[in-house]
C-alpha cells in the first residue's frame, strides 16, 4: 500500500508503507537521527555496500576540499553561484553522509557555520534564500537547503532548527500547485519534475525528523510524477505534455516514486530500465545531478540494478576526480564535490534520507 502521512493535531499519522519506519522516535535513533550517539560505522560487509578503499579515499579528500574552500560565514561559492543556499546545503549533506556532525571531529566546525549560515537564511516566509549572494533559482536553493536542515536537525536536536525547518516545510506546501508539483519562484504557478523532486525529497526528509506532513501534498506529487513518465523508451520527461526523455530526470522521478511506496509501479519499472542503458558518465547537461539521483534510485531498487550500477559509478568518479579532490560540473566545484560524495556515500546508510 502506498504510505502518505497526514497533519492531524499537529501529529504525524502513518499508514502502511514505504515510510512508516521513520516515523517514531525509535525509528530516528536507528537511522541516523540520535539525540545523543554518533552516526553508526560504515557496514563495510553488506553485500550492498561495494565500496573500496580507493572511493572512500576519494571521498576523504573531496570532504578536505570543501573543509578548505568554505566561506567564513560558512557558506559555499560554487562557479557564478556565490553563498547560495542550496549549494551550501549540498554540502552540509555530503559531510552527514560520511559520518561528519557539527561540532565533533576533523569537519565539526565547518559543519557547526555551515549549519548557522542556513540557520540564518530562513527568511519569514519560511524561505531559504540569500538575496546578497549570487543565488540561483530560488525554489531548487530552497529544496536541497530544506533536505540539509532536516538532516542536521534530526541529528542536532538544535531547538531552533524545528522553527525554520517547520516554517520552510510551510513554504513548501503553500506553494504547490494545482497538478501537485512545483517551479523556480516560490508561487503557485507551472511546474517541472526536476524542481518537484528536490521539494518531494524535502518534504520526506522533514518527515523523518518529525515534522508533520499533509496526506494530501504527497499524493498530488505523487501523481505529477506519474504524468511525467509519458515515453515509450521508460523515461521522464521535463514536464507531463513533453515528450523528452533524459537520465537526470528519469532517475529524480524514480527515486520520488520508490521513496513514496510505488516501488512495483510501471513508471518505476521502466524508468530503471532505462537508466540501465543511461549508466553513470553518459553525458548529459545536468551529469552530477544525475548521479545523485541515478545513484539513490539503482540502490533503492537494490539487487541486480544496484551491482550494476555502483562499479561504474566509482569507476568514472574515480577516474575524473581533480588532483585538489575536487570534481567539477557546470554549476562549479562545490556542487559537483558535494554531488560526488553523496553519490559515492549513498551505500554507506549513514543518512536517513538515504536508507531503504
Amino acid at each position: 500500500m502506498l504510505l502518505v502521512f497526514g497533519l492531524l493535531t499537529g501529529s504525524v499519522v502513518l499508514e502502511p508503507g514505504a515510510w512508516a519506519a521513520k516515523g517514531n522516535t525509535a525509528a530516528h535513533a536507528r537511522s541516523g537521527h540520535p539525540k545523543t550517539q554518533t552516526s553508526a560505522p560504515i557496514n563495510r560487509a553488506a553485500p550492498d555496500y561495494l565500496g573500496t578503499p580507493a572511493t572512500e579515499k576519494a571521498v576523504d579528500r573531496s570532504l578536505r576540499f570543501l573543509s578548505r574552500t568554505q566561506n567564513p560565514d560558512g557558506s559555499w561559492d560554487s562557479s557564478s553561484y556565490m553563498a547560495e543556499v542550496g549549494i551550501s546545503g549540498l554540502c552540509c549533506l555530503a559531510f552527514l553522509s560520511a559520518g561528519h556532525q557539527p561540532g565533533r571531529g576533523p569537519f565539526g566546525r565547518a559543519l557547526t557555520r555551515a549549519t548557522d549560515f542556513l540557520a540564518d537564511h530562513v527568511q519569514r516566509t519560511g524561505l531559504v534564500y540569500n538575496g546578497a549572494g549570487a543565488p540561483g533559482p530560488p525554489m531548487y536553493g530552497h529544496g536541497f537547503a530544506t533536505l540539509a536542515l532536516a538532516e542536521l536537525y534530526g541529528q542536532s536536536r538544535r531547538r531552533d532548527l524545528r522553527d525554520k525547518l517547520e516554517r520552510a516545510v510551510k513554504l513548501i506546501l503553500s506553494t504547490q500547485n494545482e497538478e501537485g508539483g512545483w517551479r523556480y519562484q516560490p508561487r503557485i504557478a507551472d511546474a517541472d519534475i526536476s524542481v518537484s523532486v528536490c521539494q518531494v525529497m524535502a518534504l520526506r526528509a522533514a518527515h523523518n525528523a518529525g515534522v508533520p506532513v499533509p496526506r494530501e501534498a504527497v499524493l498530488r506529487a505523487i501523481e505529477y510524477m506519474k504524468r511525467c513518465a509519458n515515453n515509450p523508451d521508460g523515461g521522464f520527461s521535463y514536464m507531463p505534455n513533453q515528450r523528452v526523455s533524459g537520465p537526470a530526470r528519469t532517475g529524480a522521478g524514480v527515486l520520488s516514486l520508490i521513496l513514496s511506496g510505488e516501488r512495483t509501479a510501471p513508471e518505476v519499472q521502466h524508468g530503471l530500465q532505462y537508466l540501465m542503458e543511461h549508466p553513470p558518465g553518459t553525458r548529459e547537461q545536468h551529469l552530477f545531478y544525475g548521479l545523485y539521483y541515478n545513484t539513490q534510485a539503482m540502490y533503492q531498487a537494490g539487487g541486480s540494478y544496484w551491482r550494476f550500477w555502483f562499479p561504474h559509478l566509482a569507476s568514472f568518479l574515480l577516474e575524473t576526480q581533480r588532483a585538489d579532490g575536487s570534481w567539477w560540473d557546470g554549476p562549479g566545484a562545490a556542487y559537483a564535490t558535494a554531488m560526488g560524495v553523496l553519490a559515492l556515500q549513498v551505500p554507506a546508510h549513514l543518512l536517513p534520507i538515504y536508507q531503504r
